[in-house]
């Protein structure tokens, strides 16, 4: 056993100095303890970046299919009222919700902001009650009432009850309501009576939409949409006003779920409309986005750029449909970010790093401070000598 210790302390590399050789100075205790602070605070920070994970970011191709977007949104039209306000929804496949009423939510504002009323509704009136007439005639005992479709019937069975019921068949067949006081319903439920009722008021629009994830677009407008003659068209006559206030600001709108550091470039994004009338459009680009927490628990969502552009209404040509467009397109390209930890091992080589090299720079310059101080000292005693 002593042999073996002996032949450990020929091994020690590290040769050893008498103190008796040691010559302690104010500057190398300076620098002594600067180093010692200098050591503390680098320990500090790597600690920091140890205990916190960093985030791995990588590019890959998205393969994913038969997957849907859902687009969460809060917007606020100061000067819009909700009873002709509607968000249509379609996509390059063909698909199209029009008038889109599942998970949107609207309050009615007033000039200050404050809200009015909530509810979770289209726009149109609810249905009559005590109806006085079936499609021109009186009601005979004990019969149902059904109210006429002007036209708009698809078979003489077909019923419209209410002004929101014509309104809806009027669209299937690609028409627009140009005259509600002339539809019985309408007038009875005083359709153009609570549009003028809620002049002056303003409308905050909030909830999501669940789209295919293709290229596509929704939009928020004056009107009930449909088709004429393979164009999309909102029944604005219906209204009787001759432009709309688009103003509006944008609270939040985001594609997919919240995931640590995403930043949505519209989230709070104000717009005043200048010109009578016309179309303010959104052109986003989508990139897919995978973030994946050091637990392993993963987010599927999305991050976006956006350009936008206001389409006016020129002289001489068709006026532009009013409204707030955002068309989206997705990049081929998802970005995936992973959370990880540094290793310990990764952690203890940069430690003994800052040691060894704090360690070796001030002892560097200790030396050439005492060595040039001894240098000084050396010239002054040899002028006094001389």
């Amino acid at each position: 056993m002593e042999h073996v210790m002996s032949k450990i302390r020929n091994f020690d590399a590290y040769p050893k100095i008498n103190e008796d050789f040691y010559s302690r100075t104010l500057s190398g205790g300076v620098i002594t303890l600067a180093s010692s602070i200098l050591m503390l605070l680098l320990f500090l920070s790597e600690l920091r970046l140890y205990l916190h994970a960093v985030t791995e970011t990588q590019l890959v191709v998205d393969t994913s299919r038969g997957e849907t977007l859902r687009i969460n949104f809060d917007v606020t039209f100061p000067a819009l009222q909700c009873s002709i306000l509607s968000l249509d929804a379609m996509d390059i496949s063909g698909e199209q919700h029009l008038d889109v009423k599942h998970d949107i939510f609207k309050k009615r504002i007033d000039a200050h902001g404050n809200v009015i009323e909530s509810k979770q509704d289209g726009i149109g009136a609810p249905k009559i009650d005590k109806p006085l007439q079936r499609h021109g005639g009186r009601l005979e005992h004990n019969e149902t009432y059904c109210g006429s479709c002007y036209g708009a019937e698809a078979s003489d069975d077909d019923c419209c009850n209410s002004c929101e019921e014509v309104r809806e068949a009027y669209q299937k067949k690609g028409w627009g309501l140009s005259n509600p006081d002339l539809i019985d319903q309408c007038k009875r439920e005083g359709f153009l009576d609570k549009i003028k009722a809620e002049e002056g008021e303003g409308c905050n629009v909030y909830g999501f939409l669940e789209v295919n994830k293709v290229a596509g677009n929704f939009h928020f407008a004056p009107g009930k949409s449909f088709h004429q003659s393979g164009v999309h068209v909102h029944d604005l006559l219906a209204f009787q006003m001759d432009s709309f206030n688009l103003s509006h600001t944008i609270n939040r709108l985001a594609f997919g779920d919240y995931f640590p550091g995403v930043v949505n470039p519209l989230d709070g994004v104000r717009w005043t409309q200048q010109s009578p009338s016309g179309m303010y459009q959104y052109f986003i680009k989508v990139v897919p986005t995978v973030y994946t927490d050091v637990n392993g628990h993963t987010i599927q969502s999305n991050q976006f750029s956006v350009t936008e552009h206001f389409k006016g209404a020129r002289i001489g040509q068709l006026q532009s449909l009013p409204g707030i467009f955002f068309f989206y397109d997705l990049s081929p390209i998802k970005v995936t970010f992973t959370e990880e930890h540094v290793s310990f091992l990764h952690f203890l080589t940069n430690v003994c790093a800052i040691i060894g090299g704090v360690f070796t720079v001030s002892g560097i310059l200790d030396s050439f401070i005492y060595h040039g101080q001894r240098a000084i000292k050396k010239k002054m005693e040899i002028g006094k000598f001389s």
